[in-house]
Parts: C-alpha cells; structure tokens; sequence
C-alpha cells in the first residue's frame, strides 16, 4: 500500500514539474527572442529555439519518468530494466540539479528538488525489496548451510 501511494506521488508531482518546467522555457524563449538578446553574438532565433527544444525535451522526460511510475504503481510491480534505468537517470540528474539550485536558485528550490529526488529513490528501493510474504517467482528459497566448523577447513591453494 505504501509503495503504491509513494509512486502515485511521484508520479503527480513529476508531471507537476513538467508542466512548470515547460512553462519557464517558453517564457524564457519568448523572452529571448522578444528582446533579441544574444550572448557573445549568439543568433537569438537559434537561442530561442534552443530554449523551446530544451523545455520540450526535459517535459518529455519528466511525464516519460512520470508514466513509468504510474505503471509501476497501478500494477503493483517493480519496474522494469528500462524503466530503472530512466528513473535512476532522473534521480542523479535531480540530485545534480539540487546542487545547482542552492547556487543559483534558493534553498526553497533546492527542497523541492530534493523531495523529488527522495519520492524517485524512495519508489525505486520500495518497489526494490520483495513484499512480505511473497518471493520472486523461485518458490520456497532454503537458507545457506551452515559453515563448516574450524577444524574441517581445508586449504584451497597448492
């Protein structure tokens, strides 16, 4: 129960921050290209447009990540190879981006990018450890032997 509150959370606030992430790229696009500014002599359509594809990309990933999560969430399964993959990408990139944000932003920024980080990591260890009760599909798993007493050791070199 708790794993699947976690993930459906994560999930709302990922696209959350989509959506707000999206939002602040067109306004700095416009604003770019609205002004005609240029660093160094940058073209200001191509840094506009940069803007634009920048904010669309991370937007893509972060509802990809977002529906990975609801997946995992609705089908009560950990996710896949794939899917690990992507959000431990997010999580780094969250964890990266929360050491930005305390330089350049401020510490209410990096809160929320750390309460992002934790829903990601949280989901991914949940989802990580098996349920009570139930294996990986192996059955009945036998514990290991116990070891040998110390005057049955025997040398394994030559």
């Amino acid at each position: 129960m708790l794993r699947r509150l976690v993930a459906g959370l994560a999930a709302i606030v990922l696209v959350a921050e989509a959506a707000v992430l999206v939002f602040v790229h067109i306004v700095l696009g416009r604003t770019t290209a609205n002004q005609s500014m240029s660093i160094a002599g940058s073209d200001p359509d191509v840094m506009s447009k940069a803007t634009y594809a920048m904010g669309a990309g991370m937007g893509a990933f972060l509802v990809l990540c977002a529906v990975l999560v609801a997946v995992a969430a609705l089908g009560d399964r950990a996710p896949g190879r794939f899917a690990r993959t992507v959000l431990i990408t997010a999580a780094v990139t969250h964890g990266l981006l929360g050491v930005l944000a305390i330089v350049l932003v401020t510490w209410t920024a990096f809160a929320v990018t750390m309460l992002i980080l934790c829903l990601l990591a949280l989901t991914l260890t949940l989802y990580a450890a098996p349920r009570d009760g139930a294996g990986d599909g192996e059955g009945d798993v036998q514990p290991p032997p116990p070891p040998p007493a110390y005057g049955e050791l025997k040398p394994t070199g030559p």
